[in-house]
């Protein structure tokens, strides 16, 4: 199922990272630099990502006008206020309110699991050779036999990024950037080295992986 995702900023700079991280994430991404045409666009996506400082209509305001026509569509508010009040303002009628300046991870995390509470993504795992992998399931795979199997933050990360591409070979740049959300550095051994130690947890023999692939010269890839 194509997950849309309706997200309103106006400030060119934050839109188009965050934009082009949800969509790094297999998103489809409506972005709209203010809510004139919110009402119309709205209808048929999955979940709104709404910032509060908006020209003409604020966010608070286009927010209520937004769940009054779609109810059901989850709202994610975006804003660099802070205070207790403008909170409680937001999520009087918002699913859930992220303060700035935060993690695009953290985003993913939240927006995944507002489409898990309201039906929108299912919870069918993906099964990759004898592992089951759930959405945001708290760093944990399952293995065949039904052991739970914890990953850190980062290599369950590197992991579902490779799960949301697979079958696609994809660059050590590619996965880092979108990982770790800044420029790869040619020579850097951070990706290799947690790469190394995901497949001692996931792999039967980590000496030689059948969920990770290296593909010299060019990156990694996961196969089902």
């Amino acid at each position: 199922m194509k997950i849309i995702l309706l997200y309103i900023e106006d400030d060119k700079e934050i839109g188009q990272l965050v934009a082009d991280h949800l969509r790094e994430q297999q998103y489809e991404v409506k972005w709209l630099a203010s809510g004139e045409h919110a009402l119309q666009e709205a209808e048929g996506c999955s979940l709104i990502i709404l910032d509060v400082m908006l020209p003409g209509l604020d966010g608070f305001t286009m927010g209520q006008r937004l769940k009054k026509s779609a109810p059901d569509v989850p709202i994610l508010m975006l804003s660099a206020r802070t205070s207790i009040d403008d909170k409680l303002q937001g999520l009087r009628f918002a699913d859930d309110y992220l303060t700035k300046p935060f993690h695009p991870d953290e985003l993913t995390a939240r927006i995944e699991v507002l489409l898990r509470r309201s039906g929108k993504r299912s919870n069918e795992p993906t099964e990759v050779k004898h592992l089951l992998v759930y959405e945001a399931e708290n760093r944990v795979v399952h293995a065949e036999s039904g052991e739970e199997i914890a990953l850190s933050g980062k290599q369950f990360h590197i992991f579902m990024y490779l799960i949301r591409h697979l079958g696609q070979i994809l660059t050590k740049e590619q996965i880092y950037e979108a990982v770790w959300n800044e420029p790869y550095l040619e020579g850097d051994k951070t990706l290799m080295v947690h790469i190394r130690y995901l497949r001692e947890k996931i792999e039967k023999d980590p000496a030689s992986p059948e969920i990770i692939e290296t593909i010299r010269g060019l990156g990694y890839r996961v196969r089902r």
